[in-house]
């Protein structure tokens, strides 16, 4: 059974959990974003399968849209964001030593983690 977790956010459901990599679905209410991040174990690959984001990376920042996919390495810094009425939703495939949450270094928060 995969496992789902409620974020302030919206949410994210672990669709496979490997020795070699992790997948999320990541559904990103509207007007809402992740914490500006990044990460010292894993890289990640978001692909949006479903509304449209605005992702910064590294502070550069621009929309992406269905079917565009984004590479996020090793201490690259990043956020997406949902600035629209619909629900966003990307599928992140994470790769590296370490997958664990508690690989995230949080540099900016809506919601004070």
């Amino acid at each position: 059974m995969n496992y789902r977790e409620q974020r302030p956010w919206g949410e994210f459901e672990n669709l496979l959990d490997a020795e070699y990599c992790k997948v999320k679905r990541i559904t990103v209410k509207p007007h809402q974003r992740l914490s500006y991040q990044y990460h010292l174990k894993r890289s990640e690959v978001w692909t949006v399968v479903s509304g449209t984001g605005f992702i910064t990376i590294d502070d550069k920042s621009w929309n992406v849209i269905q079917g565009q996919t984004v590479q996020i390495s090793v201490g690259t810094k990043h956020r997406i964001e949902n600035k629209t009425e619909d629900k966003l939703i990307f599928i992140e495939v994470q790769y590296g030593s370490y997958f664990g949450e508690d690989d995230i270094v949080r540099i900016e928060d809506d919601y004070n983690r």
